[in-house]
């Protein structure tokens, strides 16, 4: 069976220029199962990932911060939060071990979200089973789900699998609160996400 984290590997592949070098898969590996982070399973049957216009929302808008003076990056407590969790790495990562004092270099945060986001993308194809879904819905979804983490519960998720697409956009708009307040960022991210669901 084909590594599901062929796809990944190949969006970072384009953007490098070059390939992994199997050392380098076995070094990110290696990292990643030292933080006790679990190994996602392979995509749902449906074949699902990720793809390129999902990648560069979401890296879009979690960014890679906070970026230190030597290069690397180092965890931030998240700023809309009333006591800071999650504490926040490389492009969101959140997590058991990540908090004050977490510092990652690029590679670090790159293999941590390479691996995190089949994780979400498998969780998005669980909650949508068969559902009719194009490339462009399915990415936003997993925006959504990686910024939220409610894919499974969500009202947009129930109207998407029903077919009420122009529905489930609508419901986008409705995820932009953190600790009862509206948050600007989230407003902007969600149209983003409406934007990307609506396209062919």
């Amino acid at each position: 069976m084909d590594d599901p984290r062929k796809p990944i590997f190949d969006a970072i592949r384009e953007a490098r220029g070059k390939g992994f070098a199997a050392a380098e898969v076995v070094t990110a590996d290696s990292f990643l199962d030292g933080l006790g982070v679990p190994r996602a399973a392979a995509p749902a049957p449906a074949g699902r990932a990720l793809g390129a216009a999902g990648a560069d929302l979401i890296k879009r808008w979690e960014g890679c911060a906070k970026l230190r003076g030597d290069g690397r990056f180092e965890a931030y407590p998240d700023p809309g939060s009333a006591d800071g969790r999650p504490w926040t790495i490389g492009w969101g990562s959140t997590g058991p071990g990540i908090g004050p004092g977490t510092i990652w270099t690029r590679a670090e945060c790159d293999a941590r979200f390479a691996r995190d986001i089949l994780g979400y993308a498998d969780e998005v194809s669980k909650a949508i089973g068969d559902a009719r879904t194009t490339q462009n819905q399915f990415d936003a979804l997993v925006s959504f789900h990686y910024n939220t983490g409610k894919i499974a519960s969500a009202t947009l998720t129930k109207k998407h699998v029903a077919g009420d697409y122009a529905g489930a956009r609508a419901e986008f708009g409705k995820w932009v609160h953190n600790d009862g307040k509206v948050i600007s960022g989230l407003v902007r991210r969600r149209a983003d996400e409406a934007a990307l669901y609506a396209l062919p």
